[in-house]
């Protein structure tokens, strides 16, 4: 596809998403940065409400940089054991906690790059914090999202960072966060991976006339 036909086909798409998606706040629960941060971490390879099922005792115990740096790792096991891989994540929330008082002050940072540098954090969850606790735009590549991208023709592949790459390269900047948020809601509910709604009923999808089914 051409850039510019492919432009003004992610913007098309933006058209028809955003009014019916507006919500740009994360479906995971979170009152604090650092919480926010958490549910991320943990919200890899599961669902927000497996996340959401185990963060209230989680952040109950450990509300803050402070008391997840001081915390026992199989202690932090132990509350977050119903979701996928909790051994190497409970390492992660620790380490992060760790990492955040020595380096950054006892706050989450706010730069792509220093978040990165935290343990389990990979550009969908920096993006996310950026955009939801410090306001910046933000494309955040999620399994709804890169799963919409690969149906919709928008690129050749899922890989994460291609996909990020190529939103970045032909969308507004002011609509990164609302985008990738549209997104979401429409692969979680709509375009969902098993069961998509077209296949049953095409005119239930808005984005219908626009879509051509790759994979399906």
């Amino acid at each position: 596809m051409e850039k510019a036909d492919l432009r003004q086909r992610i913007s098309e798409i933006a058209r028809i998403l955003l009014p019916l998606w507006p919500n740009e706040k994360p479906l995971i629960h979170s009152s604090s940065c650092f919480e926010l941060l958490c549910a991320v971490i943990l919200s890899a390879q599961c669902t927000d409400d497996q996340v959401n099922a185990v963060t209230p005792a989680l952040f109950s115990a450990y509300a803050d940089p402070r008391a997840m740096a001081l915390a026992d790792v199989e202690d932090v096991e132990r509350l977050i054991r119903s979701v996928g891989f909790f051994h190497t994540k409970a390492r992660h929330l620790v380490l992060s906690a760790r990492k955040i008082m020595t380096e950054y002050g006892g706050k989450v940072p706010s730069k792509m790059e220093e978040l990165l540098s935290l343990p389990g954090v990979g550009r969908k969850t920096a993006n996310l914090v950026i955009s939801s606790c410090f306001g910046a735009p933000g494309i955040i590549v999620d399994t709804h999202v890169s799963r919409l991208v690969y149906r919709l023709g928008l690129h050749d592949n899922r890989d994460p960072a291609a996909i990020e790459k190529k939103i970045r390269e032909n969308l507004q900047k002011s609509r990164f966060t609302a985008f990738s948020h549209a997104l979401n809601r429409q692969g979680k509910y709509i375009c969902r991976a098993r069961n998509p709604a077209c296949l049953s009923d095409p005119s239930s999808c808005p984005l219908e006339k626009l879509c051509p089914r790759r994979g399906l």
